[in-house]
């Protein structure tokens, strides 16, 4: 299946596609695009539509992999699922609008069927993910609850350090640490979905869809 994976650095988009193909049950071939630069989240959430139009006329791309770090902006939730409840503030509901409305703008793929979307909302970034099972104390409701008492219980830094065993790795340690929290993750995607329902279990939903 030919899949175009979105995030905020290649690395993340290496682990991202470990993580798919486990919720999928089989490989997938990236596909490269000059579209698909790493980006911080307000280029993102600009280039989102540009991306997607790019992807849907001129690629072979049957999906369209996407996640983002929620850093500390609202976490996706259940009730964000409702008709009309969509949290304004939220990443995730804001790029479902984005590519939402490129795809009722979008003419017809010839010859191709219309581009599968997913997206998740890391909280409060992939790393966290990648450290479920060697950090009990990292989770959605762990994040969500500290924010909801005026505090932070852990920072991007510390997930970093942990991860990498440094706050500013290279891109090579970098994608070589990730690669293999991802590897260690998908022979088990359960502690993941549950520890983080909002923004991986999400994007596993979408997934399974396709």
């Amino acid at each position: 299946m030919n899949v175009a994976y979105y995030a905020e650095s290649p690395a993340d988009e290496a682990a991202l596609k470990i993580l798919t193909e486990a919720i999928l049950g089989r490989q997938t071939e990236p596909v490269i695009h000059v579209g698909l630069r790493y980006r911080s989240w307000p280029t993102v959430r600009e280039a989102l539509r540009s991306v997607f139009l790019q992807l849907h006329y001129g690629t072979v791309a049957e999906g369209f992999v996407l996640v983002v770090d929620s850093n500390g902006s609202p976490s996706h939730s259940p009730t964000h699922e409702q008709p009309n409840a969509r949290d304004p503030q939220c990443r995730l509901c804001q790029l479902r609008r984005i590519v939402e409305e490129a795809q009722q703008q979008a003419r017809p793929r010839p010859h191709q069927a219309p581009l599968k979307i997913a997206i998740g909302l890391a909280v409060p970034a992939i790393e966290a993910w990648l450290l479920c099972g060697a950090d009990p104390h990292v989770s959605e409701a762990t994040w969500v609850s500290g924010l909801n008492e005026g505090h932070t219980p852990y920072t991007k830094a510390s997930l970093k350090n942990q991860l990498y065993g440094t706050t500013h790795p290279s891109l090579p340690i970098e994608t070589e640490a990730m690669v293999a929290a991802a590897s260690r993750l998908a022979q088990n995607l359960e502690g993941l979905t549950n520890l983080f329902p909002g923004g991986f279990g999400t994007l596993q939903s979408s997934l399974k869809s396709w």
